[in-house]
């Protein structure tokens, strides 16, 4: 697929119907996540300080949900917390460096592209650097999402990926003059570890 000539579905864009929602909200507590639904980006932020610890190791993956929400930058620029990120800053070009730091941090923070109506998660990378601690790395994790991303079954999240959030990243990275593709994807069916992966549910949309 040229990413350049592909415009955006933005079906994709669209916040999930509240039976949607619900759906996805009963699967995801059925498959081993904590869940909490919120109906604003403002209550999101609020309740993600509330879970974080201040002593522990947090890494925020990279995320437009977390960045246009606000909640990166608590985490990483307002020393309340113990940044991995914030940790990095003379680590350089050395993104190896950074990846490594970020595989195991206590507590990863970030979003997924896709929750399907039975509780899975989808979440695709160029660098896979947001997959380790997602899927096992981090004590706990926490995923921001917002009510668009709830999707019928695992077609449709893959069909999202594709065809809404890799070319709408590509758009914005070209302001930049850079590119992106898809270089790994993830599927988060159900978590083993009793209370590691929480879920906050947006209400509206939010991060693509």
């Amino acid at each position: 697929m040229s990413v350049q000539t592909v415009v955006p579905d933005e079906t994709f864009a669209t916040a999930a119907a509240p039976a949607q929602l619900d759906r996805a909200t009963a699967a995801l507590r059925g498959n081993g996540y904590l869940v909490h639904v919120v109906d604003t980006v403002s209550e999101a932020r609020g309740l993600v300080s509330g879970l974080l610890p201040r002593d522990e190791s947090v890494f925020t993956a990279s995320s437009e949900t977390l960045r246009l929400s606000g909640i990166a930058a608590d985490i990483d620029d307002s020393g309340t917390f113990a940044s991995v990120r914030a940790q990095t800053g003379d680590l350089g070009d050395d993104v190896q460096a950074v990846i490594r730091l970020g595989a195991a941090p206590e507590v990863v923070v970030g979003s997924v592209h896709a929750v399907t109506e039975d509780g899975h998660l989808v979440v695709a990378s160029a660098s896979g650097s947001q997959l380790a601690p997602y899927a096992s790395g981090a004590r706990k994790v926490i995923w921001v999402v917002g009510a668009q991303k709830v999707v019928p079954d695992l077609e449709t999240a893959l069909r999202r990926i594709r065809s809404y959030s890799l070319p709408r990243e590509h758009l914005r990275l070209q302001e930049f003059g850079q590119s992106s593709f898809i270089g790994k994807i993830l599927i988060v069916e159900r978590e083993a570890l009793p209370e590691r992966a929480t879920v906050v549910l947006v209400r509206e949309p939010i991060g693509f």
